[in-house]
C-alpha cells in the first residue's frame, strides 16, 4: 500500500477507527491495547487521541497523548507495517507537541524500549532526550528508556503541523 503521504490527514480519533487501530496496534505490539483500552482514551477528559487517514476511510497510523496540567505524554504511538518509512509517525509526533504547546504543557514525555532504535531515533530527532530508564517495565523484562522533550529547550515546531 506504500503511497504518498501528501494527501495524510490527521485528525481526532472516532470510535469507528478502532477497528484498524487495533490491526496496526496488534501488528506493532507484544502485548497490544484493547479496543476497551481505546474507548477509554476517547472518553478521557485529558486524551486527545489521532489517526492520521490516508483516506476518509483508512488509518495509517494513530497516536495517543494525553495532558494533565502543564505535562504531555504520548503512551502509543504506531503506524500501519505498510505505511512505515514515510513520516507518517514523525508528522503525528509534531502535531501532538504543536497541541501540547497550545495547552500550555512545559514537556512532553513518553517511555520507549531501547531495542526500538528506529523510535529512538525518531524521537532524538524531534528533539526528544533521554531522561532515564524504567527498568523491566516491557512484559518482557527489558526496560523502558524514558524520554523527554521540553518547550523551553527545544527548537520550535514548524507551523505547517
Amino acid at each position: 500500500m506504500k503511497q504518498s503521504i501528501d494527501t495524510l490527514a490527521i485528525w481526532p480519533m472516532r470510535e469507528a477507527d478502532i477497528e484498524q487501530i487495533i490491526k496496526i496496534e496488534s501488528a506493532s505490539f507484544p502485548r497490544p491495547w484493547t479496543r476497551d483500552h481505546f474507548l477509554q482514551e476517547l472518553r478521557s477528559p485529558h486524551a486527545f487521541p489521532l489517526v492520521a487517514m490516508i483516506s476518509e476511510n483508512v488509518v495509517a497510523g494513530y497516536v495517543c497523548p494525553m495532558q494533565l496540567l502543564d505535562e504531555g505524554h504520548i503512551l502509543d504511538i504506531a503506524v500501519r507495517p505498510d505505511c512505515r518509512g514515510m513520516g507518517i509517525g514523525r508528522l503525528m509526533a509534531e502535531k501532538v507537541l504543536d497541541e501540547c504547546r497550545k495547552r500550555g504543557a512545559e514537556f512532553v514525555s513518553l517511555e520507549v524500549r531501547p531495542s526500538n532504535t528506529a523510535a529512538i531515533s525518531l524521537y532524538e530527532g524531534l528533539g526528544f532526550v533521554v531522561t532515564g530508564r524504567r527498568k523491566r517495565y516491557y512484559e518482557n523484562g527489558e526496560d523502558a528508556v524514558l524520554m523527554e522533550y521540553r518547550f523551553d529547550t527545544c527548537k520550535e515546531l514548524p507551523d505547517a503541523v
